[in-house]
């Protein structure tokens, strides 16, 4: 029988430490952890009094792992015990190198001596604190040693901890995920990555691009050439990384959800009524008082995402919305597409028109609702005698003369914003959205929203979360260029929202090598492996049409296979992947 770890420190710079996608793998997968190693599963990260609050519940520690900080105090690493606040509650320890780090120069001629990792003029905040706290943390794993215990170490960050086990030829299996090399994060920004993949010098590249790039590649390289088990989330990363850092993956270790914290089919039903109909409220008070056009013909499209206008794909995406205008309006079409980019930006403040706008609509709205017993006996009356409905029968002269007012109040002239807040400064967005041809005419059928905040509930505007606005939506875009993983399509197919992603997204490569295809699919999946731009937007124009032109009925399949997709990649599902691959570390 193969030896199976009993005992899995699993180290992440988001421990406790919201800052990344990271914290949403390990923390959505944190419950199967615990499930599966028990009370012999700790989450160690770095810790900040203020950063934790909310999240870490610290408590006094064993009588085992009292004995280990004592120790571990004497060389000025301070560890704090405690319990992580989410889901499976799992034993935390957050590593204090506050007076650890006067050790920064002597572990950095260490790497150097023993692996060539050059951090010579490197900054604190940028690579020396990771550095060193997690150094700290290969000290704390080597205190917790047996005979099966396994190091997971995620990202360069945690890298430390892998090479000061490795340096002392420790008896530890070790685990190393990358989620995204540094360097290839960086050449997909320039729009170069899968240019130069197969032909690149990543050592070179590297140092082009500063001291600071250079030696957290040299720690990524290192940490991945050393682990025991090396490992990537996607079949993507896992080419990007065996041609940067020189290694192929061990195993792939996709980055899963908690689906049991998702609502059920029939929930999502609800909800996406009643959030459609809270989307709807504002796209009624930020375009009807310019003109109107028929909400039950309406669609709502979003994107969500970092402002990375390559790598989000959203120069892409924009592209294509002008040639899906241009196709609706050739062709008379009756349907509206309104497409939200939830896309943080540099904002100084919510543009006032739409503010008053929002405001005259909900007194127009109020109005209605403290007379809707009236109406609701007028207009029943008025079926019931067979009597034509007509403004007149429903509501008395004095609310009509009230509600003209007010509508008239609502009206204005011009056209709709196509971002509902002032800027500083120019935005890629924007000049793209005028390049496209789209700036919210009456004769548009595609409408932009750009919405450059946080979906935080309580923004002054949508007053709507995350999963909220995305619940109201009918189609999520996420055409991606550089996406190792891609949980926002897998967020939406949870929450019944089908959505577009790619071939160059993590998610998307498990899409296509793992679920079986659909006449029609809940997730598409656009090629832009080796594709040109304009060839990618004539995809997505020609999907996101046949899209807008189904019925209902096929909408409603789309959710379902969506959701059916979403299923497949629960945690319950991957975990197993996890652990093997920490078991595979101590064979």
């Amino acid at each position: 029988m193969k030896a199976a770890a009993t005992i899995c420190c699993e180290i992440s710079w988001e421990v406790c430490n919201k800052v990344g996608g990271i914290y949403t793998v390990v923390s959505s997968k944190a419950q199967r952890m615990v499930e599966h190693y028990g009370e012999h599963y700790y989450a160690i990260g770095p810790y900040a009094a203020q950063r934790v609050i909310g999240s870490f519940e610290e408590k006094l520690p064993p009588n085992g792992l009292k004995t280990v900080f004592e120790h571990l105090k004497q060389e000025g690493i301070e560890c704090h015990y405690g319990t992580w606040l989410i889901k499976g509650n799992p034993q935390a320890i957050l590593i204090d190198i506050t007076n650890f780090a006067k050790n920064a120069n002597a572990i950095k001629k260490l790497l150097w001596d023993t692996y060539k990792i050059d951090t010579l003029g490197t900054q604190w905040n940028d690579v020396d604190e990771p550095l060193v706290w997690s150094w700290a943390a290969g000290k704390l794993v080597e205190q917790l040693a047996t005979q099966s215990i396994v190091c997971h170490c995620h990202e360069w960050l945690a890298g430390g901890a892998l090479l000061y086990i490795t340096s002392r030829k420790l008896p530890i299996g070790t685990v190393f995920t990358t989620h995204a090399t540094v360097l290839g994060r960086a050449l997909a920004s320039e729009g170069v990555l899968y240019d130069l993949i197969d032909t690149v010098d990543a050592d070179a590249e590297a140092t082009k691009r500063g001291q600071g790039l250079k030696a957290k590649h040299q720690l990524e390289k290192q940490s991945a050439l050393h682990a025991k088990v090396f490992t990537t989330v996607s079949e993507i990363t896992g080419i990007e990384a065996e041609k940067l850092l020189g290694r192929k993956p061990d195993v792939l270790l996709p980055n899963g959800l908690d689906m049991s914290t998702y609502p059920t089919f029939e929930e999502v039903s609800v909800r996406h009524k009643l959030m459609k109909g809270k989307l709807f409220d504002f796209i009624i008070s930020a375009y009807f008082p310019f003109y109107s056009f028929d909400l039950n013909n309406t669609l709502v499209f979003f994107l969500a995402g970092r402002h990375e206008f390559h790598d989000k794909g959203i120069d892409i995406l924009i592209k294509a919305l002008g040639k899906l205008n241009d196709r609706l309006i050739a062709e008379k079409s009756n349907k509206t597409i309104v497409v939200f980019f939830w896309v943080p930006g540099n904002v100084r403040a919510i543009k006032q028109p739409l503010l008053e706008s929002k405001t005259y609509y909900r007194d127009v709205k109020e109005s209605i609702t403290d007379d809707l017993d009236e109406i609701e006996h007028n207009l029943l009356h008025a079926l019931i005698a067979g009597q034509p409905v007509s403004e007149e029968r429903l509501m008395n002269e004095e609310l009509r003369a009230e509600l003209k007012r007010k509508l008239l109040r609502f009206k204005r002239g011009g056209k709709p914003p196509v971002c509902t807040h002032d800027l500083l400064g120019d935005d890629e967005i924007l000049g793209a959205f005028a390049s496209a041809g789209l700036d919210n005419e009456a004769t548009d059928r595609v409408k932009v929203m750009y919405y450059p905040i946080y979906l935080n509930g309580a923004d002054g505007l949508l007053d709507m979360s995350y999963n909220e606005a995305m619940q109201g939506a009918h189609l999520g875009i996420f055409p991606s260029y550089y996406e190792p993983w891609g949980y926002t399509p897998l967020e939406a197919g949870a929450l019944g929202v089908p959505s577009i992603t790619t071939d160059l997204a993590g998610f998307g490569r498990f899409i296509c090598n793992e679920c079986a295809p659909s006449p029609n699919p809940g997730i598409w999946v656009l090629k832009r492996w080796k594709k040109t731009d304009d060839d990618v937007v004539e995809q997505l124009a020609v999907t996101m049409h046949y899209y807008a032109t189904r019925d209902k009925e096929d909408r409603i399949d789309n959710k379902l296979a969506a959701r059916e997709i979403a299923n497949k990649a629960d945690w319950k599902e991957f975990i197993e992947r996890y652990i093997d691959a920490e078991n595979r570390s101590i064979q």
